[in-house]
Formats: C-alpha cells, structure tokens, sequence
C-alpha cells in the first residue's frame, strides 16, 4: 500500500500579511498594557485605602499606650504610697517590740533580784 501525500500549498507571507498580523499583536499589546494599567490602579487604591486604615490603627494605639502611660503612673503612685505606709507601720512595730523588750528585761530582772532577795533573806533567817 502506497502512502501519498497531498502537499497543500500554503500562502505566502507577504509584507501586508505580516503587518496585518503585527497590527494585531500591537493591538493586543496595548489592551494589555491598558489594562494592567487600570489594574495596577485598582491595586495602588486599595494600598491608599490600607495605609489609611493603618494611620487609623496606628492612631488607636497612641491612645492605647497613653492610657496604659496612666495606668502605669497610677500604680507607681500606690505603689509609693503602699511603701510609706509599710515603712511607717515597720517603724511604728520596731518602737513597740524594744519597748516590749525593755519591759521583759526590766521585769527580769525584778523578778531575778526578787528570788535574790528571797533567797539571802530565807539563808539570814535560817
């Protein structure tokens, strides 16, 4: 079995045929390029609209940290004025346990010269 082949003659490309196919392509390219334009817009607004919201984010945490600036300076003035207090209270205990002190002392020794005493006046009356 004998194959053939029929050769279809194929246009020839002229200068007109080409810049027919050229033309095209220029044309696609531009609606291309003006549409990646229009979408590179849409992109650059949107960024617009996010570097605005994160001026507005941006803004709310100045407020944050100044009332955590508040709250912060509120702790530190009770706690100073918690320290006072202790400090004045453990003054105030140091002066009541050397009197307590003083007192056990002194009592000691009454009580020690007591039993002294005792004892001489049981040995001289014996």
């Amino acid at each position: 079995m004998l194959l053939s082949m029929t050769v279809m003659e194929r246009p020839g490309w002229t200068d007109d045929r080409i810049d027919e196919r050229f033309d095209r392509v220029d044309a696609d390219i531009r609606d291309l390029r003006s549409e990646m334009r229009a979408g590179l817009e849409r992109i650059e607004k949107r960024f617009d609209q996010i570097e605005k919201r994160f001026d507005q984010i941006e803004k709310r945490f100045d407020q944050i940290d100044k009332r955590f600036e508040r709250v912060d300076d509120r702790f530190h003035s009770i706690q100073s004025e918690t320290t006072a207090r202790f400090e004045s209270m453990q003054s105030e205990m140091n002066l009541r346990f050397e009197a307590a002190q003083r007192n056990m002392t002194t009592w000691f020794v009454t009580l020690f010269s007591t039993v002294i005493a005792a004892f001489i006046a049981a040995i001289s009356l014996a």
